[in-house]
């Protein structure tokens, strides 16, 4: 089964970290994704840029309609997107070894594989 491991978090949080603090998280990120790697569990990894970045888009009436951000009402945004192949209880255990888990939100949740 796959999943998404999702990390949550906000501009200013990131923003908080210092050169070297930011340089450690990525170095950890880095180190997480190797062992992915070599166990064969991952399947893909992506950052993504900030909220400042992201549009949103809804269809009103047939008309789309775009707006700057993630999501309206949402204070984080998604930071990062983890695809892995594994049991559920893995999945769980993985998204606890990322960096983020230990200040932020990382959601788990089974890819759907359907059309």
């Amino acid at each position: 089964m796959k999943y998404a491991l999702m990390i949550y978090g906000t501009q200013a949080g990131y923003a908080a970290f210092s050169p070297e603090e930011f340089q450690t998280l990525v170095d950890r990120h880095d180190a997480w994704i190797a062992r992915l790697r070599e166990t064969g569990e991952l399947v893909a990894a992506q950052g993504l840029e900030g909220e400042d970045q992201a549009r949103s888009v809804r269809v009103r009436d047939g008309i789309p309609v775009v707006t700057d951000g993630p999501f309206v009402e949402a204070k984080e945004f998604l930071a990062s997107l983890y695809i892995v192949e594994c049991s559920a209880e893995r999945a769980v255990e993985l998204a606890a070894g990322l960096p983020e888990a230990e200040f932020s939100a990382v959601e788990v949740r089974p890819v759907f594989e359907g059309s």
